[in-house]
């Protein structure tokens, strides 16, 4: 009975794509075998939305004993170039996966151009010379038939030799492309007579100089899914319409093969969608040259790399993913369910320590002077096996400036003078007064404590309302300190760039009237405990009472760098 109930429960989380994958193998599809790929395009550094569609790719197919490979869609050589290959394949593996076989589409660009000559040499092919602007034009509209291009019924010898041309050097860009000849009164425009090559005189990142001639997206990725044997090709929803094209292309493609049992699926999801965020790689691109941030890694950018940089984990981005699920209609995510999944996920693995970013003096009046004490700190409260470190304490510590009010408001429990307060993992103090300066600013908070509220002492358990944290001035490290925030001030800044663009002002332009003025604040005058000294890029700390924090790549042992990758709370939802 609990197999039966466990098999039942397991059926209700299948996501709508694995019940596919399911029915296929029931069906006996593809002779059971299961082959997914991962194919994005070399041309900028992988994003949040992309971490989905790879947890899809490569999860189905270990979940179901199959093989997913890598497959970049290098097409477009204008864009494309190795360093992006490289920072895909890490980001892939930073998430935890490992493909089975590297592919490239320029792998298959003999194929490709051997099924072009062949649909040339059928007549279904044909070279036009229009410009794009014309051939757009002759398109027509969802309701109305598009109009046949004067070069449709070309001679196949013809369009045979400018076909070579193409690729020889001898056609210039944007003179002539090969189109599909296909039904020009379809209803679904993808088949009135798609562009399927066009010139590109770029070198390519891997093949050099030997094509001029290059692919479009629509011809090149059904075939080389097909080339490779993929069973299950999962886009995402704008890609519904162009599964038609998809099919026919596979079935021209085959030569007399059975189909029926033995071709590549398209399913479709929807995409990754955030408020407050922009994902497009172009827009991407824009950020960085203009040096609005500081580089695809900039802890404020969407990309895989930024949110690691940031201090995001690949299980916190697992776990986030795993919320929203995949169905078959776009919505806006809530950015604020990321950072939840960041915090229960670093609420349980990030190390506790003491920090202050903001600091103002505290002189306990009446502990000996020269006198220091090493003090217990619980590693992390939720992991009993985390252990503990020391802690000094001594008589002139760092607090937080807003830790202190000499005129407080009501239900203010931190440091005032004549209140208490327990230092934590130390003392319980009174504050006894301040020093200011010139300018009236508090310069040093004065208190004293009583020495039997130490843990172990007869009045460690002694109450009061407030619990502040601390550094021991001679036993810390001065730190830089970066607060990241959320860097766009609109929920939905895809439209709005539409819109600003729309208004007249270019990309960069639109997209400095939505920025956060507060994405980035650094700070440098901060203090952590000694125990950081040794800490390493992507340690994961929670900063007492401020918020959880990562070393930065910019980090030395000279020179502390800390990143803010999330607070403890939710400050965006309050302010909205």
């Amino acid at each position: 009975m609990e197999n039966l109930e466990a098999e039942k429960e397991e059926k209700k989380s299948l996501n709508f794509i694995e019940a596919k994958v399911e029915e296929d193998l029931r069906n006996g599809k593809n002779d059971g075998r299961i082959q997914t790929r991962f194919p994005p395009e070399p041309n900028g550094y992988l994003h949040i939305g992309h971490a989905k569609a790879i947890c899809l790719d490569f999860g189905l197919a270990k979940r179901y004993g199959g093989v997913c490979n890598l497959r970049f869609d290098d097409t477009n050589p204008t864009k494309e170039n190795m360093e992006y290959v490289d920072a895909i394949k890490e980001d892939i593996q930073w998430l935890g996966y490992q493909w089975g076989n590297e592919y490239y589409a320029s792998d298959y660009f003999q194929q490709l151009w051997d099924f072009a000559i062949r649909l040339i040499k059928e007549d279904k092919a044909y070279i036009d010379e229009q410009s794009s602007e014309e051939i757009a034009a002759q398109k027509g509209t969802p309701t109305q038939p598009g109009t046949e291009s004067p070069y449709r019924n070309r001679p196949v010898e013809e369009s045979l030799e400018l076909f070579n041309k193409m690729n020889s050097g001898e056609i210039e860009e944007g003179k002539m492309v090969l189109r599909a000849k296909i039904d020009m009164a379809n209803p679904n425009m993808h088949f009135r007579d798609p562009i399927i090559y066009r010139v590109v005189k770029t070198p390519h990142h891997r093949t050099g100089t030997k094509w001029n001639a290059y692919p479009m997206y629509d011809f090149a990725h059904g075939q080389s899914d097909y080339f490779e044997g993929v069973t299950h090709s999962l886009c995402t929803l704008e890609f519904v319409v162009h599964r038609p094209l998809y099919d026919y292309f596979i079935d021209e493609v085959k030569e007399g093969k059975d189909l029926e049992d033995h071709r590549p699926r398209q399913t479709e999801f929807n995409k990754l969608n955030l408020n407050y965020t922009l994902m497009s790689k172009r827009n991407l691109l824009v950020l960085v040259k203009e040096g609005v941030v500081s580089g695809w890694d900039d802890p404020r950018m969407p990309t895989i790399c930024g949110f690691r940089r940031r201090g995001y984990t690949p299980e916190s981005i697992h776990k986030f993913i795993d919320k929203i699920g995949y169905t078959t209609y776009d919505a806006l995510n809530d950015f604020a369910l990321l950072e939840s999944s960041i915090r229960e996920d670093l609420n349980a693995r990030a190390t506790r320590v003491s920090a202050v970013i903001n600091p103002v003096k505290l002189v306990i009046t009446n502990y000996p002077e020269g006198q220091t004490e090493e003090l217990e700190a619980i590693n992390n409260p939720e992991d009993e096996n985390a252990g503990s470190h020391n802690i000094t304490f001594s008589r002139e510590l760092w607090i937080e400036q807003e830790d202190f009010m000499e005129c407080p408001p009501n239900k203010y429990f931190r440091l005032t003078p004549g209140k208490e307060v327990r230092l934590k993992n130390a003392y319980i103090v009174k504050c006894t007064g301040c020093r200011k300066d010139e300018n009236g600013n508090v310069i040093e908070v004065y208190a004293e404590y009583d020495p039997l509220t130490r843990s172990g002492m007869p009045d460690a358990n002694r109450k009061v309302k407030g619990t502040i944290h601390w550094v021991s001035q001679s036993h810390c490290i001065k730190a830089e300190v970066r607060l990241y925030d959320r860097l766009w001030n609109v929920e939905n800044p895809r439209d709005e760039l539409a819109r600003l663009q729309d208004e007249g002002n270019t990309p960069i332009e639109a997209m400095r009237k939505m920025m956060n003025p507060n994405s980035l604040e650094i700070r440098q005058n901060c203090y952590v405990e000694q125990f950081l000294a040794d800490a390493r890029p992507l340690d994961h700390f929670q900063f007492q009472r401020i918020g959880y924090f990562t070393i930065d790549k910019d980090s030395t042992p000279e020179h502390l760098v800390f990143n803010r990758t999330v607070g403890l709370k939710d400050t965006w939802m309050k302010n909205s």
